[in-house]
């Protein structure tokens, strides 16, 4: 399970998801990439378990790049406890993903077998999701 080693502050505000991912939008180390097309928190769970499943599908051949880590701790209160009386405890990690951010990359595998993995990671993710492929230098440079 991805968690940070050490964090300075456990308790964090929210924040907000508005606008598209400034970096990460491109497949830089793979050949084949899953890009999310709306911005939500992503847990450490659902990134394990996208993970797995890409994997298992590869059968353990060619090579997975995860893009994204937990960095985020939100927290909740137990059921039943009445308003106020502070913040709750830090229940999990969430990692902040923002439209057009690429989540995970596949590489060293074919066409059809790095789709069909990726199919099966966004289906463990709570949002819609694209696959994409590496440009070239030149193909770059149009539209």
């Amino acid at each position: 399970m991805l968690v940070p080693k050490r964090v300075k502050h456990r308790r964090e505000f929210r924040g907000k998801m508005r606008g598209a991912a400034k970096g990460g939008t491109k497949v830089d180390f793979g050949d084949y990439g899953l890009q999310a097309l709306e911005s939500h928190w992503i847990s450490n769970r659902q990134i394990e378990a996208a993970r797995v499943a890409m994997t298992r599908y590869m059968k353990r051949g060619g090579k997975v790049w995860i893009r994204i880590f937990p960095h985020k701790s939100y927290t909740s209160k137990g059921v039943g406890v009445r308003m106020g009386n502070g913040k709750g405890a830090p229940e999990g990690w969430v990692a902040v993903v923002k439209r057009q951010k690429v989540m995970f990359e596949v590489g060293g595998v074919s066409e059809e077998v790095a789709n069909e993995a990726l199919r099966l990671a966004s289906n463990k993710l709570p949002i819609r999701t694209k696959v994409i492929k590496r440009q070239e230098a030149g193909e770059q440079n149009e539209g």
